[in-house]
């Protein structure tokens, strides 16, 4: 056992070198240099190689133990082996008591040719051997631990069996490599999952930073002369391998280095697929996508956990937002404007998870909602006649109706001529008028301070002499400074929130008035929401993924204690096609013009 507690000692070493490398960035808030990250990938290493020698120390001890014959029971067990006219030593050398012995109580056994190792000049010979002689050894007699022992065969097996580490070199640099198992033939069988090129992309990505113009890094705006010197520079350190790569092999190896040095990773692709809605990466070996509507796994994956952390710090550290272990979720969002959420252990037990909703880099507009089918010609119609109208609108739907979509749409149609507010957590709109003015909520430091919330944000923005308020989604007290803000004079107001229908979502807004602390009777918060807003347009997710504005509620306002509303558009299903698409109709009450008359003169 004192191998293993010497073993323990190592490990408990490291283990305090690599927490006091780990616990730097917290105490200095800085990144961890790249020297720092390899010297600390290097000790995490060690210490996995060190639990498994810890264990197979353990085991061998514990069997040696157990192999060692005790005073009292060994006579008893000489008595009974001599009376059969056996060896006693049989049973721990490890040799089958029904084979013949010899005359000398030594095993005869037939062997075929086998090489061994000839003393005088330590050249390897072959051999056939017939009725050889296996004789013992006699050191460590006491406990049977011969070159023939159980204990000395399981040890040479577990030899066999374990991968050696086999030193490789690149530009004078060592790499730790592991040997693959081998087969039957002896020759190498590869796992299918195994990446073989994983260590010569780790060196050439190495190799590339070292070697990279850092003042090209710098000016982000020379992203063609960035990629095409990246790209010269890993041709260039492929040719000087030595290992023989096909080129279809290279090609490969050269997108996933420019995929990491410029992009995201092996996301990259994805996120560059315009067929694609959605990525969620469920820790290092699950990536699924949404494409039209239906999630797929695919074949993408990552190296391990760090590899996943090292994309999501990627994505955050520009709009200058973190993500750890005291701060282990973040919203973000891409350049192009799509939407990040990021989760990481402790509170994501299956590793770090990334989601990204993508958003197109040019938004879509009423067309192409008609085209899809998520609305009508009719309805665009009468929402761009309420937008300029200046009517309060809210867009209610669950998550992934498409929400934000529609609000990018009717924000389309504010004049160009007003100026426009917009309140986010993560920046998502994409306004094309020329006065817009975006602004974005803040997470706490690293000290817990220094928190804007959408609340402040709101609140500051009836400052700004704002023709059009547009907040991405209520989903707390800021409904109460939104509500005050359309009922002050903010007419033409847009905003998203969760909810199942229009009438939830009326439900919704009293619950997040009251979340605000104000301590209102349910009438006053109800009068000001029918004050308030004007509109409800419902969008849901359908089935078969579609996503579709099924209802369209006009706020009329109180009766008694209860909130009037009337439905001037539905859509009604049919059925479904050859496709199993959902087949519908948009069907209009009979009271949208009767409101259109009503609003002609505001």
């Amino acid at each position: 056992m004192s191998k293993a507690m010497d073993l323990k000692t190592r490990q408990k070493k490291l283990i305090q070198e690599a927490r006091k490398i780990w616990d730097k960035q917290y105490k200095d808030n800085t990144r961890l240099s790249q020297e720092e990250y390899a010297e600390y990938k290097e000790l995490m290493q060690e210490i996995e190689e060190l639990k498994d020698r810890i264990k197979e120390e353990e085991k061998l001890a514990s069997l040696e133990v157990s192999l060692e014959v005790s005073p009292e029971n060994s006579s008893d067990n000489d008595n009974n082996y001599n009376k059969e006219g056996k060896n006693h030593r049989a049973w721990i050398m490890g040799i089958d008591e029904t084979k013949n012995l010899n005359k000398d109580g030594h095993q005869v056994e037939d062997r075929l040719d086998e090489d061994r190792l000839d003393e005088g000049n330590g050249e390897l010979k072959t051999s056939r051997i017939e009725n050889e002689v296996i004789i013992d050894d006699n050191k460590d007699r006491a406990n049977g631990r011969g070159n023939y022992s159980l204990l000395s065969r399981l040890n040479r097996q577990k030899q066999e069996m374990t991968p050696q580490p086999k030193e490789e070199t690149y530009k004078g640099k060592k790499i730790l490599k592991k040997k693959d198992s081998q087969g039957e033939n002896g020759t190498e069988k590869k796992s299918s999952n195994e990446d073989p090129y994983r260590e010569l992309k780790s060196s050439l990505h190495r190799a590339l930073i070292d070697e990279i113009d850092k003042e090209t890094l710098q000016k982000p705006e020379n992203d063609e002369e960035l990629e095409l010197e990246v790209k010269e520079t890993i041709e260039s350190l492929l040719e000087e391998e030595s290992k023989v790569i096909s080129a279809k092999d290279k090609e490969i190896i050269l997108e996933e280095i420019l995929n990491e040095t410029l992009g995201f990773g092996p996301i990259t692709p994805l996120i560059e697929d315009n067929k694609i809605s959605e990525i969620m990466v469920n820790g290092p070996e699950q990536v699924y996508v949404e494409e039209e509507g239906k999630l797929r796994l695919t074949e993408t994956k990552f190296r391990d956990n760090q590899h996943v952390l090292h994309v999501i710090e990627k994505i955050v550290a520009p709009i200058g937002r973190r993500i750890d272990e005291s701060s282990p979720l973040v919203d973000a969002r891409l350049p192009d404007g799509s939407r990040v959420n990021a989760i990481i252990p402790p509170l994501a037990l299956t590793g770090p998870t990334l989601t990204i909703r993508k958003f197109s880099e040019d938004p879509l507009k009423a067309k192409d909602l008609i085209s899809f089918g998520s609305m009508s010609t009719e309805i665009a119609d009468f929402l761009k006649t309420c937008v300029k109208k200046k009517l309060n609108i809210v867009v209610s739907g669950g998550t992934g109706s498409g929400k934000t979509t529609t609000l990018n749409v009717l924000s389309s149609f504010i004049p160009k001529t007003e100026r426009i507010v917009t309140i986010e957590d993560a920046a998502e709109l994409t306004l094309h008028q020329d006065h817009v003015v975006t602004l974005e909520t803040r997470p706490p430091n690293m000290e817990g301070k220094g928190t804007i919330s959408m609340r402040d944000l709101v609140s500051n923005s009836l400052r700004m002499r704002p023709d059009r308020i547009v907040v991405g989604e209520v989903r707390g007290g800021e409904a109460l400074d939104m509500l005050q803000a359309m009922n002050t004079g903010h007419d033409g107001s847009l905003t998203t929130g969760h909810s199942n229908s229009p009438r939830d979502m009326l439900s919704r807004l009293e619950t997040m008035v009251l979340m605000a602390g104000m301590d209102l009777p349910i009438r006053a918060i109800r009068e000001q929401i029918a004050s308030a807003i004007d509109l409800i347009v419902q969008q849901d997710r359908l089935e078969d993924g579609s996503r579709k504005i099924t209802k369209i509620s006009e706020v009329q306002g109180m009766e008694q204690d209860v909130i009037v509303m009337q439905d001037l558009f539905t859509f009604a299903r049919e059925g479904r096609d050859s496709k199993n698409k959902i087949t519908g109709k948009f069907e209009s009450t009979g009271f949208a013009s009767v409101f259109l008359n009503s609003i002609k003169d505001r």
